[in-house]
């Protein structure tokens, strides 16, 4: 393996043979490039999904109202459906062993006021647990807290470009801030990887702002995470039944589908899930063909070497090399290529990836890449090809006899 002639006799095979070499790395090199990309934007599409779920909390059961659709229990249709407090307390107490975290919310659109600062914002009443619902940070100060909700306190948990756009000095926790003409406490600040607009949020305790609202309880949403020991089925079969009784206590037909909307992650992330398996089914598909064209091409490729290479062997085998040197002179020479372009490809494959990184985002592919598990794999799999594609033909052509070897053409 380490004799210094024969390896300086393969790369002066190589250097002799430049078009040749080239054909076959190629081959290898394109396959391997291909197959990395491709496997890499796949992983692309898996990270952005997931992170689309990974925003709030993945075991949510999200639940709104609109307008009935169909007359039932003497009631007209095109009714609209107004959640509210007790709505939220059936939820929760119907199945609590089922139930993580829960809250009820109710949004308004209210002009904010700090200083000279001012500007419209969502106002979000809410209980503490909607931070964990949320997946909000905190960087400063604290959340609600049950004795704001038991003592509607006037008291804020603003978003981090609330506090940009009004409180631009300093800490803004204590500070003032005129909500619709009402002064609240701000204490504390949060951040939120639902970006921008989720940061650009304002919550209270609900109880305080529902007394805003000359004592209504009207909800907007119910937000539920379900116990994560749930089955997935379990989870949607939780969900349908919350739905079902909010139709039967509001007087909503079973078969109305747009007064009581429950929308379920564990349905929504299961037919999320399908997609990405049958995008990386496919993926998968499309990669294993290109190394297998490499392999084939390398295959290909091989045979026309050893045929070109005939009468040289026959020359080798006059002058008494034994069929194993002459099999392992070729085999040599094809793992040198194919390492080489396997090298090349792998290097261009991973290089377009870092190039790619998240300009691809608005496509819903977030930082594609391939583990080096992937790689190597593949990468190992075409030198072992390469071996097995120089051996068959070689092994071929050292068993033929010298003088026919000669003659060849």
């Amino acid at each position: 393996m380490f004799d210094i002639d024969r390896w300086r006799e393969i790369f002066e095979s190589i250097r002799s043979n430049i078009l040749r070499t080239v054909l076959s790395g190629f081959t290898v090199a394109l396959g391997l490039y291909i197959f990395i990309v491709l496997f890499g934007i796949g992983t692309g599409l898996k990270n952005a999904f997931t992170e689309g779920f990974a925003r709030d909390a993945t075991n949510l059961i999200t639940i709104f109202s609109g307008k009935t659709t169909i007359a039932y229990g003497g009631l007209q249709a095109d009714r609209k459906v107004v959640l509210k407090n007790d709505d939220y307390e059936q939820a929760i107490s119907s199945d609590p062993d089922k139930v993580e975290n829960s809250t009820a919310r109710y949004s308004a659109n209210l002009t904010v006021k700090y200083g000279k600062e001012s500007g419209s914002y969502q106002i979000s009443g809410a209980n503490p647990e909607e931070k964990i619902i949320e997946n909000r940070k905190l960087t400063e100060g604290r959340y609600l807290n049950s004795l704001d909700m038991n003592r509607k306190q006037n008291v804020a948990v603003i978003g981090r470009m609330v506090q940009r756009d009004l409180i631009k000095n300093g800490s803004p926790v204590g500070k003032d801030l005129e909500i619709n003409g009402t002064m609240f406490k701000v204490v504390g600040v949060f951040s939120d990887d639902g970006g921008d607009w989720d940061e650009r949020m304002i919550t209270v305790p609900i109880t305080t702002l529902q007394q805003m609202k000359k004592g209504s309880d009207t909800v907007s949403n119910i937000f539920i995470t379900y116990n994560t020991a749930l089955s997935p089925d379990e989870a949607i079969k939780y969900g349908d039944k919350l739905q079902k009784d909010l139709k039967a206590k509001n007087k909503i037909s079973p078969d109305d589908e747009n007064a009581i909307v429950v929308r379920n992650n564990a349905k929504n992330m299961g037919e999320t899930f399908q997609f990405l398996f049958i995008i990386t089914l496919i993926v998968g598909f499309i990669g294993m063909g290109t190394l297998l064209a490499g392999i084939i091409g390398i295959s290909n490729i091989m045979v026309y070497i050893v045929k070109e290479r005939t009468q040289e062997i026959g020359v080798r085998k006059a002058i008494g090399a034994k069929p194993g040197a002459i099999v392992g002179l070729i085999m040599q020479e094809s793992v040198v290529i194919t390492v080489i372009s396997g090298f090349i490809g792998v290097g261009l494959g991973v290089l377009s990836l870092e190039l790619i990184g998240d300009s691809l985002e608005k496509y819903f592919i977030k930082d594609p890449s391939v583990g080096w598990g992937l790689i190597i794999a593949a990468f190992i799999s075409l030198v072992i090809s390469g071996v097995v594609a120089g051996f068959v033909p070689a092994f071929r052509a050292s068993r033929i006899k010298p003088i026919e070897a000669l003659r060849a053409e």
